[in-house]
């Protein structure tokens, strides 16, 4: 085992592992032999040492090369991290943050870690200039606003390091920016090889018909909020922290502040050891807040955006993803949260609330990073879309549902002989709305007491409900979403009606 250097906030090993060393040969292959300007990407897991690969490479370059080393960042707690961990590696370093204007040290310095922005302010303003600069490493290369600095290096060989070598914006792909991709160990290889903790994953099937698409190609904030934030999504996501968490030190990433306030509400009712953390905490509440989660074996914590990067906590056993992403980037980064693998850690959790593994592949699975490198809409349409990937649910009631229907014995409705039945018997397709309507009716009135509470356990329905409708309109065919909406809602208002008129023969019989 190789030996560690000890950090109040890290620890960083003096030697490096074989995986890590061959990639640092082939760029340092790269970089000894490619034509000037280059630039290079190299992708590695989260939990592979990237920073650590970097630092390597800027102290070997520094001793090689009579040239300065740039790295960028695209946040400020990545800055400082790069930092200590260069410093860590022996390389004298310099952050330019908000409050550099100049550089009248910089002689002083062979290596500068700065925010792209900041650096990119200084230099428009002419007011600082790092001369004699050799190599620009760009942590975090996905992110595109690294590309308005690249002009000022012109002569520099530029390293891009990043988990998901696909660019957070389609239009502008990294094949544009990058001459060659360098892919590292796979996530299952670094498993194999005990770098990493093994993942299990437990799906929760979960309608997103609901949701919208924003600008950026994700789900917007204000739908995903609007849809985990009700009570049935709250009682999905405890039933599945008790069910597959209980216990564990657990992260939950959710796409909106609202929905994350909800499940701290939630899990505090349940008497469950929780926190919520966004980027309107303040600093020293939140570093309060990290210390305790550092802390507590059986920590809770609730988060939107600001843990998916630059925060390492390797005690986390438990992910749940209370959100549904079309980012491949930001699926690794979270889940990537509890890869990190220790002495008494050597597996994680993951709970999926958002259909993710469904659409992106289980976190171990074989990505070519390759193709979609160089073919990165190829990638984009070939997705799974949600209609697709929720034409083959099956439905299946929560235990702690189910016994709110313990007088039915008998649940089942085959929704497809159904349809065939109609077909046969040259009915209305609708017909088989109408006999799932009259049997969900029927389980309602069977386990209440009275019209009030049928009507409740209705509503406790509405997964059960869009899973007829969405196999309903696949078997009728060409169907909009406004129509399955619509059905839906129909659907419902129907039920109520039906089991009113249940209760009625009921009370009279």
């Amino acid at each position: 085992m190789s030996e560690l250097l000890h950090n109040d906030e890290f620890e960083v090993r003096k030697e490096l592992y074989d995986y890590q060393i061959r990639d640092i040969n082939a760029i340092f292959e790269r970089l000894d032999h490619a034509p000037a300007p280059y630039h290079l990407l190299y992708q590695l897991p989260t939990g592979g040492g990237k920073t650590v690969i970097f630092s390597e490479i800027t102290r070997r370059y520094l001793e090689k090369y009579q040239k300065k080393v740039v790295v960028l960042t695209h946040r400020i707690e990545l800055c400082k991290q790069t930092s200590k961990m260069l410093t860590h590696f022996q390389v004298k370093n310099k952050v330019i943050n908000s409050t550099i204007k100049e550089l009248p040290d910089q002689d002083e310095y062979a290596c500068f870690v700065a925010m792209v922005e900041t650096l990119k302010n200084r230099l428009n303003d002419k007011k600082l200039a790092i001369q004699d600069v050799g190599l620009v490493i760009v942590d975090e290369a996905h992110f595109n606003s690294f590309r308005k600095l690249f002009s000022a290096f012109k002569e520099a060989f530029i390293l891009g390091v990043t988990a998901t070598p696909l660019s957070s914006n389609i239009k502008l792909p990294m094949y544009q920016n990058y001459n060659e991709l360098i892919v590292g160990d796979t996530i299952q290889e670094l498993i194999d090889q005990g770098y990493l903790a093994k993942a299990t994953t437990y799906s929760y099937n979960v309608g997103l018909t609901s949701l919208k698409v924003g600008i950026n190609g994700d789900y917007t904030v204000k739908s995903s909020d609007e849809l985990y934030s009700n009570l049935m999504m709250q009682e999905k996501l405890l039933h599945a922290y008790m069910e597959k968490s209980f216990g564990k030190k657990t992260l939950i990433f959710n796409n909106g502040i609202h929905t994350s306030l909800y499940v701290f509400e939630t899990f505090k009712k349940a008497g469950l050891n929780i926190r919520h953390l966004d980027n309107t905490t303040p600093n020293d509440e939140r570093k309060s807040i990290l210390k305790w989660f550092k802390k507590t074996p059986d920590a809770i914590l609730t988060s939107v955006s600001i843990l998916t990067t630059g925060f390492d906590e390797p005690t986390v056993e438990s992910i749940i993803l209370n959100r549904a992403t079309k980012s491949i980037t930001l699926y690794f980064q979270m889940i990537g949260r509890g890869s990190r693998r220790l002495p008494d850690k050597k597996e994680f959790t993951i709970i999926d609330l958002g259909n993710n593994a469904l659409r992106f592949g289980l976190w171990n699975a074989p990505v070519d990073w390759q193709q979609i490198f160089k073919s990165p809409e190829f990638y984009l349409a070939s997705l799974r879309d949600d209609a697709e990937i929720e034409r083959n649910f099956t439905y299946e009631m929560p235990p702690e549902l189910r016994k709110k229907f313990a007088k039915t014995t008998d649940f089942t409705f085959d929704l497809h002989e159904e349809f065939k039945k109609t077909v046969k018997n040259n009915l209305k397709a609708k017909t088989v709305i109408d006999l799932s309507i009259q049997q969900h009716a029927r389980i309602c009135v069977e386990n209440a007491e009275d019209a009030i509470q049928a009507k409740f356990l209705a509503k406790e329905l509405h997964d059960d409900i869009e899973y007829r409708v969405r196999q309903y309109c696949v078997l009728l065919g060409n169907t909009t979403k406004n129509y399955r909406l619509w059905l839906i809602e129909d659907y419902k208002e129907k039920l109520v009606l039906e089991i009113a008129r249940k209760m009625r023969l009921k009370l009279f019989s």
